[in-house]
């Protein structure tokens, strides 16, 4: 790989009005976008049109057709809790072991590693339309599966095949959003499919617990989740290519006519501008795709000190997300409230769930204002208090059951609701920061390894899903539900550790700042000083404007 392939296609911090573009000579003015472009100066972001703030029904149709992505996502990731508590023995045996809970939840995980994994390749090959139509078929093949079978083992495929849908839409969904959304609105329309898994996993609770007391009621708690994907399905006939995937085909015409609907209300002429630049960026990724290998390009992700700096830091927050155990909750929360003495475990469930909801609403306002870094400082800490305490409560709980829990125990009404306080402490504070800033992780990434860099960190939370997930029930049994809560506690201030050490501030900067971040180790002091000198820009660019 040349040195010019080893840098950052880097961006302006000035943007070009096109709002002026007609004062000069047509032609002159796009060949100097397009030129300024090719040299690595601007991008399409730094382009602005006119009413970019401003939504219209198409974009509103594309981000509800593709935020039913993250509502399955969330569906069926919360959707097994209230299930594995009423199966009872229609699998065949009287009773699930633990062994076999633990395998119909990591089956869904490891299909979701595996989709991932798949999903950038394939968007490339087919375009971003198709992927999310094939997880829909997926989606809607294992939900019905589920729905029918009657062994464990063909619950395990189902939940398996329904992974790979997870894995694709959860891959695909945020990318093709970003690339059909006007870019000053790209940032919040992303983060809607997170707010959407969380509702998802709130409706998942809710249906839970209104068929917990129905006859084979969890067959139609996995059944329903079919419904939102067909719905998505139709929805995808009316949607177009992304117009980065048309222009890699040569097909300018319709991606000119789509980005006239995304910025419907900007002049011809800014369109234009758009589509040029569009054309020079899409161009430049061909080029360094064309003139270096997958495997170079690979490889520079270790062999770079930035690149790997950026990668440490997408997979540590990526392996944090999932080491804190939250999904073990939202797997298993109605197993451990039911454990614990609550008589509608799944209602219970949904508080925790609504928790989740409520606060990743709260972040999605507050962390471009609050900071990335500084929202995870002040988050973790909520945790590993949560976690500690809940360590406490199992302790204090379980003693006349040698640090067992054993259902049907009478135990202290008084330390269980301590048990639901602690949880909803911990969702809370993992909402607000830590359930969001690792989904930031692209704009770590040089473009030319943004796809590799932010599949890597993709694998590795799916990794550490499935590791999680896979284990829970056994870690609770090996060390009781005291020191399985205390050794998550310990996980969660490594990473909050991680965090103060090597996790920099990259709220308000340009991407080529974050790159510039990374060049003399982690940059923690160098993204504040960055961040300080363009506020003081600022400051003195409206004090002269004032003038």
């Amino acid at each position: 790989m040349t040195s010019t392939d080893e840098k950052r296609l880097s961006q302006s911090d000035v943007p070009i009005d096109s709002k002026n573009a007609h004062d000069k000579d047509d032609s002159d003015f796009y060949d100097e976008v397009v030129r300024s472009t090719a040299a690595g100066e601007i991008s399409e972001l730094a382009v602005v049109a006119e009413g970019e703030e401003r939504t219209t029904w198409f974009v509103w149709l594309l981000v509800c057709c593709c935020s039913i992505s993250g509502l399955l996502f969330g569906y069926d990731t919360g959707v097994i809790s209230g299930a594995l508590v009423t199966i009872n023995g229609d699998l065949g045996p009287a009773q699930l072991s633990d062994g076999q809970k633990e395998f119909i939840t990591s089956s869904t995980t490891l299909g979701a590693l595996l989709g991932g994994l798949a999903a950038g390749a394939m968007s490339d090959w087919t375009g971003r339309r198709p992927v999310l139509g094939i997880a829909d078929i997926l989606f809607i093949g294992g939900a019905v599966g589920q729905a029918v079978c009657h062994t464990v083992w063909s619950m395990i495929g189902c939940r398996f095949l329904v992974g790979l849908g997870v894995g694709l839409a959860s891959c695909i969904a945020p990318l093709y959003i970003q690339e059909l959304s006007p870019t000053r609105l790209r940032g919040r329309m992303v983060v809607l499919n997170v707010v959407m898994i969380t509702l998802g996993q709130v409706i998942a609770y809710g249906i839970d617990a209104g068929f917990a007391n129905v006859h084979s009621g969890w067959r139609w708690m996995v059944a329903l989740g079919s419904v939102p994907a067909g719905i998505q399905m139709i929805f995808l006939i009316f949607l177009p290519e992304s117009p980065r995937i048309l222009i890699r085909r040569g097909n300018i015409a319709e991606a000119r006519r789509i980005m006239r609907k995304v910025y419907s209300h900007a002049k011809p002429e800014q369109v234009d501008i758009k589509v040029k630049v569009l054309r020079a960026a899409v161009q430049q990724s061909i080029d360094i795709t064309n003139t270096t290998t997958f495997w170079q390009r690979f490889n520079s992700m270790i062999s770079i000190p930035i690149n790997r700096r950026a990668l440490i830091v997408g997979c540590g927050m990526q392996a944090f997300q999932q080491l804190c155990g939250f999904n073990t909750l939202m797997y298993y929360s109605a197993s451990l409230f039911q454990e614990i003495g609550f008589n509608q475990p799944t209602a219970v469930g949904l508080i925790v769930s609504g928790t989740n909801f409520v606060f990743t609403l709260f972040a999605m306002k507050y962390i471009d204002l609050i900071g990335r870094r500084k929202i995870m400082v002040i988050s973790a800490p909520g945790m590993i208090f949560g976690l500690t305490l809940a360590s406490i409560a199992f302790h204090y709980m379980t003693r006349h059951t040698g640090g067992e829990l054993v259902t049907g125990s009478d135990y202290s009404r008084a330390w269980s609701a301590i048990v639901l306080f602690s949880m909803i402490v911990f969702v809370a504070s993992y909402a607000t920061g830590l359930g969001n800033v690792p989904w930031q992780q692209g704009e770590l990434f040089g473009l030319e390894v943004r796809g590799i860099g932010t599949s890597i960190a993709t694998a590795t939370n799916w990794a550490g899903n499935l590791l999680i997930g896979s284990t829970y029930l056994s870690l609770m049994a090996k060390i009781t539900p005291a020191g399985a809560f205390g050794f998550y506690a310990g996980l969660c201030l490594l990473g909050w550790l991680f965090c103060l050490f090597c996790f920099p501030e990259t709220a308000g900067l340009s991407l080529e700042e974050v790159q510039n971040v990374f060049r003399n180790g982690f940059g923690i002091k160098e993204s504040q000083r960055m961040r300080k000198k363009k506020k003081e820009l600022r400051v003195k660019e409206q004090q002269s404007t004032s003038v």
